[in-house]
């Protein structure tokens, strides 16, 4: 393998990894579904769950972030269409959130199922300390702060020097 072959993989992962800090920096439901995903594994930590069933919600929350960042892109790539393709841009953007509700309230239905039994273990160690229910309320309003904060620039897509993605 040539070192500008293994260069340009490893460019790869530069670009993924500026793409998921551009949705954590002006996407407010990436940064919403972040926030969700660390309160369920604290929920599974405290749930005592198999390495299966935490594997599960893993995945199911790897899908509707992944989903949210294709939202992201796919409302990018067509935001400002010209006149004669308005129509099916919106559609796309309407189809692309659609499909990380489908996966959202799918993975709320696992949630569900997997979390259901053990109500009373997740209860009984979130209640084990009083440090607990100040730390969840704690991270409520770290991360509602978090969430609705807002971005440096006032338009998606703008980037610092002025310059627009378009």
């Amino acid at each position: 393998m040539k070192f500008e072959q293994l260069t340009r993989f490893a460019r790869g992962f530069v670009y993924a990894y500026n793409g998921i800090r551009a949705a954590v920096q002006e996407e407010r439901n990436f940064r919403f579904h972040l926030c969700a995903a660390f309160y369920a594994f604290v929920a599974a930590f405290w749930s005592e769950l198999d390495p299966v069933e935490t594997a599960l919600i893993a995945l199911c929350v790897a899908a509707v972030l992944a989903l949210e960042l294709v939202n992201s892109a796919i409302e990018r790539a067509v935001d400002k269409p010209d006149t004669t393709h308005w129509w099916s841009a919106g559609a796309a953007k309407d189809m692309a959130a659609g499909a990380v509700l489908v996966m959202a309230v799918g993975t709320l239905i696992v949630a569900l199922c997997v979390f259901w039994p053990r109500l009373g273990t997740l209860w009984a160690n979130f209640t084990l300390r009083p440090t607990r229910p100040a730390g969840l309320v704690l991270t409520l309003v770290i991360f509602c702060k978090f969430i609705f904060r807002s971005s440096n620039s006032t338009e998606k897509g703008k980037q610092p020097n002025g310059k627009t993605d378009s």
